[in-house]
């Protein structure tokens, strides 16, 4: 089942770039400096039912999805804007709230110009069968 997205959209806050990333393809880096606590944006895309989200991802290696709760899901590759870009670090300088039916991501320390923002991903549909390519100091090694 697909669900639309509300009118209302998702907003950016601080500009972002989406460029070639030293951690997974592609990934989203601030073009200003964005101070510690402020929200960077919201994930925004298709919203799906989480059976589908799940179904999408067996089928893919990458997938720029988030599980709202046990029903939904959005899928940012379908309609999203450039916080789909965001890599997984296990040392991450932003992360995810989820509020009120929405996908809010925050800064969890001032990040720089020209620095590529970071989330923890937490658990995934590769079920730590995936390396972790961050290079962080106190890497998992996997996702």
């Amino acid at each position: 089942m697909v669900v639309h997205m509300s009118k209302l959209k998702a907003k950016l806050f601080f500009e972002l770039a989406v460029k070639k990333s030293s951690i997974d393809g592609r990934g989203a880096f601030a073009v200003v400096t964005v101070p510690a606590r402020r929200k960077i944006g919201e994930f925004e895309g298709q919203r799906i039912s989480r059976d589908e989200a799940r179904n999408r991802a067996s089928r893919r290696q990458r997938i720029a999805i988030v599980e709202l709760n046990n029903d939904t899901a959005i899928d940012g590759s379908r309609r999203g804007n450039k916080t789909r870009f965001v890599n997984h670090s296990c040392n991450p300088n932003t992360y995810i709230r989820i509020y009120n039916g929405r996908i809010e991501i925050y800064a969890l320390r001032d990040i720089a110009e020209g620095e590529e923002l970071t989330c923890h991903y937490g658990e995934t549909h590769h079920e730590g069968r995936r390396p972790c390519a961050c290079k962080s100091t106190n890497c998992r090694g996997f996702l």
